[in-house]
This record gives C-alpha cells, structure tokens and sequence, in this order.
C-alpha cells in the first residue's frame, strides 16, 4: 500500500482559495490515477477530480473551472488548486491513489476544507 498525507486543509471566507497538497510515501508514476474526493458534512464521499496518468484530469461539475488538480511524478505530489471557494464546498478532502494491476487503493487521512464568512 502507499501512504497518502494531505495538508493545506483550513478556514476561508467565500470567494478565497486554497491550496491542497498530498504527499505519497513511494512513487505515483505507477498510478492509474490519483485524485481528490471530498465528503461533506451528512453525505457521502464524492468525486472532485481525478488526475490520470499524462495528466488528463476528470473534474466534477461542481468544481468545474473553480478547481484545478495537478500531479508532480518527480516529486510523489498531487495538487488541488481550489479558487472562488463557496460554503458547499466545506467538507473533508481526501486524497486517493488508485493502480489496477496489481490493484492498489489507497486513502489519505483527509483535510478539513471550511468555507464560511
């Protein structure tokens, strides 16, 4: 299994940004895709982006053109580059990393993301 730390999780006013880090503990260059997923209060986890292999990234509707997700291969980093955050968006991030053969699926801790005024 690959161990997965996020960081960069806080407090932001609506309309803020914040950025998100997760660092694993080998390489990513071997993942299918890694991404981020959040789970609001009272729902459950959804997908937010999912950053596959070359760089193509698949991001949900709600964050569509608000969020980018990003991955360093060199330095076993994938990012979340969170801009015009809305009181929706609090809830707890977690990163992922995901490899079909052989089958790895891993999860960070997760991240408090809060967005309030």
């Amino acid at each position: 299994q690959v161990q997965l730390v996020e960081s960069g999780g806080g407090l932001v006013q609506p309309g803020g940004s914040l950025r998100l880090s997760c660092v694993a503990s080998g390489s990513i260059f071997g993942a299918d895709f890694m991404g981020w997923w959040r789970q609001p209060p009272g729902k459950q986890r959804e997908l937010v982006a999912q950053i596959f292999r070359g760089g193509v990234v698949n991001y949900s509707d709600a964050v569509k053109g608000r969020f980018t997700g990003s991955r360093d291969d060199a330095n076993n980093t994938v990012f979340l580059h969170m801009n015009s955050l809305k009181p929706e968006d609090t809830a707890v991030y977690y990163c992922r990393y995901f490899r079909f053969a052989p089958r790895v699926d891993s999860w960070g801790q997760g991240t408090q993301v809060t967005v309030s005024a």
